[in-house]
């Protein structure tokens, strides 16, 4: 089966190795050696669900079916089918009775974030769940230094009308650390991000 990215690029199997290991280090930690943020977030979110503290769920990457076979009457076979680019954010659920979305973003980066890694229809997504009460915000990691930041949306759409207006195109990792709130790694869960949810 063939599988294209929007661009158009093919996906071979070998991308999803070279991007889950993209980001770690050789002397990360035992216990998050090979983890992406993705990882970690489903884990936390799977601990949240088990102990009925929130229900957090991945949103499935939409994909368009191009070409499908029929060899029998009782089976299908897809045998090509595009990515389609995500409209949204990463994550979605409910916890206390409140909506909850978030975007979840790694960088190499050391000094700064880039915006470049946001699009424009994921910002106007986050002040549409602003507007409706919801609590939105992006979790970023700076995979060098194995650093995890809750920012809320509303700075991150005031970063991005800076862009807009003219201004630098990424967020200082200053900015981050002192409008964002930073998460220790821990064990179980990985990243309790509900606990920072908490205090505001």
């Amino acid at each position: 089966m063939n599988f294209n990215y929007p661009n158009g690029k093919r996906y071979t199997p070998n991308e999803i190795g070279t991007a889950r290991t993209r980001g770690t280090r050789k002397n990360s930690s035992y216990s998050n050696r090979g983890m992406t943020l993705e990882d970690d977030l489903n884990v936390t979110n799977e601990f949240y669900r088990e102990r009925k503290i929130a229900v957090i769920h991945k949103k499935p990457t939409p994909v368009q079916i191009v070409q499908v076979d029929y060899p029998n009457r009782s089976a299908a076979v897809i045998k090509e089918a595009y990515f389609k680019l995500a409209s949204t954010t990463d994550y979605n659920g409910v916890y206390k009775g409140k909506y909850i979305d978030f975007e979840a973003k790694e960088t190499q980066n050391t000094t700064s974030f880039p915006l470049k890694n946001f699009h424009q229809h994921q910002i106007k997504h986050m002040e549409e769940v602003l507007n409706q009460g919801g609590i939105c915000f992006v979790i970023l990691r700076f995979s060098r230094f194995e650093q995890v930041y809750l920012l809320e949306a509303k700075h991150v759409i005031t970063f991005w009308e800076r862009m807009d207006n003219g201004g630098r195109k990424s967020i200082t990792k200053e900015e981050i650390e002192q409008k964002g709130h930073h998460i220790p790694l821990g064990y179980q869960p990985r990243i309790d991000y509900i606990k920072i949810i908490d205090r505001f």
